[in-house]
């Protein structure tokens, strides 16, 4: 891991602005889970997001960005991603890599994974709709983005996402035995 200070979210902002790419901010008290979220961000359009830092025991890690409400088969998507037996990432490992503590999880935080040792899934049900919701680097703020500026804001650092079919997690899954 490269030892260097993670992005600030005005670092964030700046990349986005150079890559052209248009979003909306809000401010509102620290969220650190789906239901404090929906207490504060209920009236922001769009899809609202579950981050789930994963790892496997082999200590690779995956980024799964995913609808809100999504209830996820962790065995299922172990299968699917080839990853194996999967947890999540410790507080310790989610600085590490993505320089961001509990809370703050979001597809932005890949901006602070300079080695690429983190993958990030995203959900293909989500990515039908726009805008969509996340946190930019801090749980005290979220940040709308079109999907397609999503993915070319991931491509620009190195962090081309894959899209998965969260909806068929369980065919996709018998499909890779």
């Amino acid at each position: 891991m490269t030892n260097s200070t993670p992005c600030t979210p005005d670092d964030l902002f700046k990349k986005l602005d150079a890559l052209g790419i248009e979003t909306t901010t809000i401010t509102h008290p620290a969220v650190y889970t789906v239901e404090e979220s929906k207490e504060h961000c209920s009236d922001i359009p769009g899809a609202h997001t579950k981050n789930l830092f994963l790892r496997n025991k082999k200590g690779q890690m995956w980024l799964l960005v995913c609808l809100e409400d999504r209830k996820i088969d962790m065995k299922l998507l172990g299968k699917v991603l080839s990853a194996g037996k999967l947890s999540f990432g410790s507080a310790d490992r989610l600085m590490e890599f993505l320089g961001i503590t509990p809370g703050s999880v979001s597809p932005f935080t890949a901006i602070n994974d300079k080695d690429n040792a983190v993958k990030v899934v995203l959900d293909s049900q989500m990515m039908k709709q726009s805008p969509i919701n996340s946190h930019p680097l801090t749980n005290t703020m979220t940040t709308s983005i079109k999907p397609a500026d999503l993915v070319q804001f991931l491509a620009a650092i190195d962090h081309p996402p894959e899209e998965l079919d969260m909806d068929n997690l369980a065919q996709l899954a018998q499909d890779a035995t």
